[in-house]
């Protein structure tokens, strides 16, 4: 009996030593998460504002992209 009790008490403290691992993997995950979240967040802000000025640049310098010819191809 006292085999049996000890593989159980291993098996347990292997699994707690997994889950243990797991959650930490977890809780890095979560984090790389949010960091890229906020990043991704900031890239969009930078873009928008950069589009914005570019068109801005264009109306101060009287290029419609409205007024341009189609490509050629159509």
């Amino acid at each position: 009996m006292n085999d049996s009790n000890d593989m159980l008490a291993r098996r347990l403290d292997e699994m707690e030593v997994k889950l243990t691992f797991i959650d930490e993997a977890v809780q890095a995950l979560t984090t790389a998460d949010a960091d890229q979240s906020q990043r991704i967040a900031a890239l969009e802000r930078a873009l928008r504002d950069l589009r914005g000025e570019l068109a801005s640049m264009r109306i101060a310098q009287g290029d419609d992209p409205h007024d341009e010819p189609p490509p050629p191809h159509y």
